[in-house]
C-alpha cells in the first residue's frame, strides 16, 4: 500500500497506524483521510490483526486536528461532505471489529480528538492536552466529536469544554472517564503495546461481537440493550471458537483460538443444534 501520509505497519497480531506529517502536527488533510480509510478498510479484512495502535508522528502531537489551510479554502457545500466523510471513515474506525487503542502521544484537538473518540481505548501522555477547541476558528466539531464527548463526559462538562474551546489536561480528562490512562511520555508506547498484546489470548470473535454490543448498547432502551447482547451471544454460541475456548477451560491449558474468520461458527452446525 502505497502511503505518503501515515505509516501502516504490521507486527501481527497487532497493527500499527502513525500519522506522519510531523512538521504540521499531523493535520488531517484530504489525503490523510483517504488513507486512514484505506488503512482500515485493510484491517477490517485483516483476520492476523487481533488488535490496532494508532498514534501520531514525532514528540508534538497525535493529531493537532484539521488541517486549516485546506480547510479554509471549502465552500459550505465541499465543507458539509468533508465532515460527511469525516463520519464516516470515523465510524469505519469504530466499527472495524478490532479493538482500537490511540497512543496519545501530544495535542489531540478538533479532529485529532474525534479520531480518538473513535477508538475504543485512549491512553495519553501525561504532558499533552486534548479537546475540540473549534469554537476558537469560528467552527464546530463535525466529525462526530460532540456527540460521543456529550456521551463520554456527560452534558454539563461537554458543555463547558466545547462552548470554551477548552485545552483539557491528561489528569482531568482522565478524571472524567475520557481516558483509559495516563503516562509519562516514555512510558507510553509500552504501555500501549502491552495493552494490545493482551487480544492475542482473547477470542477475536468474541471479542469483535461483544465491541459490537456495547456501541449499540450505548444508544439503546434496557430492554433493547439486552435483546442485543443475546443477539451478540447467540452469535458465538456452538460455533468453533466458543467450543475451543470451553474445551481449554476444562482442560486447564490456555486456549488456542482461529483467527477471525476461521473462528466463525457454522450455520448448519448450529442448525443441527451441535455443540
Amino acid at each position: 500500500m502505497d502511503l505518503q501520509n501515515m505509516r501502516y505497519e504490521l507486527r501481527p497480531p497487532i497493527a500499527v497506524v502513525t500519522l506522519d506529517r510531523p512538521k504540521v502536527l499531523n493535520a488531517l488533510n484530504l489525503l490523510s483521510m483517504t488513507e486512514l480509510e484505506q488503512v482500515f478498510l485493510d484491517i477490517r479484512q485483516n483476520d492476523e490483526i487481533r488488535a490496532v495502535l494508532l498514534t501520531g508522528a514525532g514528540e508534538k502531537a497525535f493529531v493537532a486536528g484539521a488541517d486549516i489551510r485546506e480547510l479554509a479554502t471549502l465552500s459550505a457545500l465541499d465543507g458539509e461532505q468533508a465532515a460527511i466523510r469525516g463520519q464516516r471513515i470515523f465510524s469505519l474506525i469504530e466499527n472495524c471489529g478490532k479493538p482500537v487503542i490511540a497512543c496519545i502521544n501530544g495535542f489531540a484537538l478538533g479532529g485529532g480528538c474525534e479520531m480518538s473518540l473513535a477508538c475504543d481505548f485512549r491512553l495519553m501522555a501525561d504532558h499533552t492536552k486534548i479537546g475540540v477547541p473549534e469554537v476558537r476558528i469560528g467552527a464546530l466539531a463535525g466529525a462526530g466529536g460532540v456527540q460521543k464527548l456529550h456521551r463520554l463526559v456527560g452534558r454539563g462538562k461537554a458543555l463547558e469544554w466545547i462552548l470554551l474551546g477548552s485545552h483539557v489536561t491528561a489528569p482531568e480528562a482522565l478524571a472524567r472517564g475520557m481516558l483509559t490512562s495516563v503516562h509519562a511520555a516514555s512510558d507510553l508506547m509500552p504501555a500501549a503495546l502491552e495493552l494490545a498484546g493482551r487480544f492475542r489470548l482473547l477470542g477475536p470473535r468474541a471479542v469483535a461481537q461483544s465491541k459490537m454490543a456495547v456501541r449499540m448498547c450505548g444508544d439503546a432502551d434496557l430492554n433493547t440493550a439486552r435483546c442485543i447482547g443475546l443477539e451478540a451471544l447467540s452469535m458465538l454460541i456452538g460455533g468453533p471458537e466458543w467450543q475451543e475456548g470451553m474445551a481449554a477451560f476444562m482442560e486447564k491449558r490456555p486456549p488456542r483460538f482461529a483467527p477471525l474468520q476461521a473462528a466463525s461458527p457454522d450455520p448448519k452446525a448450529k442448525s443441527t443444534g451441535s455443540g
